[in-house]
């Protein structure tokens, strides 16, 4: 019954402004277009961001995933458009896994070098630049809100929480709403730290009311409903469209890495779905944890547990899109093949490629999403920055990444009996070039090299490697398309 009369209050809605009732009615199983890969000629037609005109459009080739473009390409390479009077679109940044580190916690001493070297790919020697670089691009880019979907601190240390939340006044300065939830990493971590020299110490971590009153001013205190037992809450962006900021974290003893929301929670989810549909309202749905399985080895820590029942109210209300990080890999995938809802899960900002995600939502139901990385050269440049991991990040960044990779294999493959150095050096080699590509959402471009490759197969010989070895194979058969981008009805 709900599914009916969401259909029957869009159209209602979309006539409102079209004068034509009869016209407007969605669909709810319109089988969505997907960008899919295809020759360097073909190219995927979507809306930018540049504040010269709202009428701007790049064309960014199909090949290229997260490329960027100067003034000069931009301008060369747009067209005029002309929009019906009655056609609104809603533009947001989502940015997910800052992992903010406060400046004040580290000495950049060895013991938190060997943490950045060993640790899952995050780019903390550097993350306070990519942070400033980052929000800079977004007031340059004036969308309608920036949305931050958890992890906002390394470890949930109040001081990275503080320092984080001044920078976002600038955002909210430029007259841009910030919206955001906590990561499993936020609130009540027992791990958050400060690195001096070669001694780790705990630093003071944050509670549920202090991350609160720390963000009150990003979507706490102007939310039209916040949920009684969750840091949940709705945030109406304009007359058309709300955002559902879903907190699916535990944390009431401690944190913990997997995600839930609690029954009464799942109450106010209903009631507030409903309640936009008494106003004529679209929801997009925004949370840390993600909707689907879009990890099979990282499952149980990635996806909301029991989230099929998230998945059941969303489908029934027809809600087409949900945003989420967490995975730190970039993947997008929807709940049943060529219906239900769309999940597109932004990498985190801090390991490469650092970057975000762009989503476009338009009244007719459609919507494009792709990413694109941080310039951070064209940052440190413009502040004249002397670092050359700066001034050269991208020469910096894959490296970097591929490096930390290469470490995890090494490390993981030194306790298993049997392999050489030559074997274990030439199988991380291989581990890091696919782990890298996973993360990119680009896999899908080594697919087959990988598969021919000797040291593949020897990976696959060995069942003894355990979850490395499942982890490789996933990537392999995952490997499908292009992950930055969809293009949605």
């Amino acid at each position: 019954m709900k599914r009916d009369k969401r259909k029957l209050v869009s159209g209602v809605f979309l006539a409102i402004m079209t004068a034509v009732l009869c016209s407007c009615s969605r669909e709810a199983n319109t089988p969505t277009e997907i960008s899919e890969t295809g020759s360097s000629a073909e190219t995927v037609i979507i809306e930018s961001f540049q504040e010269e005109s709202e009428s701007e459009i790049v064309i960014i080739p199909e090949q290229e995933t997260g490329e960027t473009f100067s003034e000069e390409e931009t301008e060369s390479e747009s067209t005029e458009t002309e929009e019906p009077e009655d056609r609104w679109q809603m533009r947001a940044i989502v940015g997910t896994d800052i992992h903010y580190l406060s400046r004040s916690l580290t000495d950049g001493g060895n013991v938190f070098q060997y943490m950045v070297e060993h640790g899952d790919g995050k780019v903390v020697t550097y993350i306070e630049q990519i942070t400033d670089a980052f929000l800079e691009e977004v007031i340059r880019q004036k969308p309608d809100v920036l949305i931050l979907s958890g992890d906002l601190t390394l470890d949930g240390e109040k001081k990275s929480h503080e320092e984080l939340a001044e920078k976002l006044y600038e955002v909210e300065d430029a007259g841009i709403p910030v919206l955001v939830i906590p990561g499993n990493h936020d609130i009540n971590n027992r791990h958050a730290a400060q690195y001096k020299g070669d001694e780790r110490f705990p630093a003071e971590f944050t509670t549920p009311e202090e991350f609160r009153e720390i963000y009150r001013d990003f979507g706490y205190d102007e939310a039209v409903s916040e949920d009684l037992i969750s840091l949940s809450y709705v945030y109406e962006l304009d007359d058309y469209n709300r955002l559902l900021m879903l907190d699916t974290c535990q944390y009431q003893k401690k944190a913990l890495v997997g995600g839930a929301i609690l029954v009464d929670t799942y109450d106010w989810i209903e009631q507030e779905l409903e309640d936009a549909w008494d106003h004529g309202m679209n929801v997009i749905p925004v949370a840390h944890h993600n909707l689907l399985d879009e990890s099979e080895i990282y499952v149980d820590d990635c996806t909301i547990e029991h989230g099929e029942q998230l998945v059941y109210i969303l489908e029934d209300w027809d809600i087409p899109i949900f945003l989420s990080g967490h995975l730190h890999v970039q993947h997008t995938k929807r709940s049943d093949d060529n219906r239900g809802v769309w999940e597109m899960v932004t990498s985190s900002l801090a390991t490469p490629a650092c970057q975000y995600g762009n989503l476009i939502f338009r009244n007719d139901g459609s919507f494009s999403y792709w990413t694109k990385a941080v310039d951070v050269e064209q940052w440190a440049e413009r502040h004249e920055r002397t670092e050359e991991e700066l001034l050269e990040f991208d020469k910096f960044k894959e490296p970097f990444l591929r490096r930390v990779f290469y470490n995890q294999s090494y490390d993981a493959l030194q306790t298993i009996s049997g392999l050489t150095v030559n074997q274990i050096d030439r199988m991380s080699r291989l581990y890091s070039e696919l782990n890298y590509h996973y993360y990119q959402g680009t896999a899908y471009q080594i697919q087959d090299k990988v598969q021919e490759d000797p040291d593949y197969r020897l990976w696959m010989e060995d069942g003894s490697f355990t979850v490395l070895t499942d982890y490789v194979q996933y990537i392999v058969n995952d490997a499908k398309r292009d992950y930055n981008r969809v293009e949605g009805r």
